[in-house]
């Protein structure tokens, strides 16, 4: 049996109101699912577009008290069980720690073979969600499993410039986005996650205009693409996701770049910036591609 998959992040917020945002149905709707429905010590249920097999709740819950929430959730016709504790930290912040059972492996995750695969990047945008929420920030926003269509915008506190040198230079995308990455930045070049030594398909650069744009091709014929546009002081990004079968979506990967974005945004924008995660544990990944840890 695989070991939970494990997630930790220092939220900047008392616990009480993690713990109300973790609990409240307003709340959950805010930052985690469309719909939700709360009634404890008896239910606590949310689905809905956001939410994967979002038709109907499909969780049960096992415990809730001030500092930890545990419940299973019932994916692939499986059980899964997730719990989320709560460790003061400090009388304004807040250790959040996420475990879930039954969850495969990272390989089972870059495949997306079930719903269950998707959970390595469905709570990491979810809990960045969460902190952005609870600190004040708008979201980067929610992954919607009843479309094909992959496109977010965002606004960064930020010039072009520098957000397109944390994209492009590997030195600094690896400090926001918390994996190894080789970049050739050039068309043509290689754009390898995890290094060129790790990756062995990795992405094409098949459109480059410094400064402005980059669009990647994936091994799978998959583009991931993201243009900057000066706005308000700050830059406008624009993501897109395209080129994979819309009778499949890529539900997975697109999560991890929304997660990804919502860091991001917080490199830029928060002052003496520190990584949101504290701990990364996804089973099967290769020694030396995360940089959390």
């Amino acid at each position: 049996m695989s070991e939970p998959m494990k997630l930790s992040l220092r939220v900047k917020a008392p616990l009480k109101n993690v713990h109300h945002a973790l609990t409240d149905p307003a709340e959950l709707r805010t930052w985690l699912a469309e719909h939700a429905e709360v009634d404890l010590p008896d239910r606590f249920g949310f689905w809905g577009r956001y939410t994967p097999e979002g038709d109907r709740p499909r969780q049960r819950l096992l415990h809730a008290d001030d500092h930890v929430l545990r419940f299973v959730w019932r994916l692939d016709d499986e059980d899964t069980t997730v719990e989320l504790a709560l460790e003061e930290e400090a009388p304004d912040a807040t250790v959040v720690r996420y475990t879930q059972t039954n969850v495969p492996g990272w390989q089972a995750a870059v495949m997306e073979e079930n719903h269950r695969a998707l959970m390595h990047t469905f709570w990491a945008l979810a809990l960045a969600n969460l902190a952005d929420h609870l600190e004040g920030r708008p979201l980067t926003g929610f992954c919607d499993f009843t479309s094909p269509e992959m496109r977010n915008q965002v606004h960064i506190d930020a010039p072009p410039q520098a957000v397109y040198d944390s994209l492009m230079k590997p030195e600094e995308f690896r400090r926001w986005f918390g994996a190894n990455v080789d970049i050739e930045p050039r068309v043509g070049g290689r754009f390898a996650m995890g290094g060129f030594d790790l990756d062995p398909h990795p992405a094409t650069i098949v459109d480059l205009e410094p400064g402005r744009r980059c669009s990647l091709r994936w091994s799978d014929d998959m583009t991931s693409s993201w243009e900057l546009e000066g706005s308000d002081g700050g830059t406008r990004l624009t993501f897109v996701q395209s080129g994979f079968d819309e009778g499949n979506p890529s539900y997975g990967s697109w999560m991890g770049w929304l997660s990804g974005v919502a860091e991001l945004r917080r490199y830029h924008e928060i002052p003496d910036w520190r990584p949101l995660w504290l701990e990364v544990h996804l089973e099967g990944v290769p020694e030396g591609m995360l940089s959390y840890e």
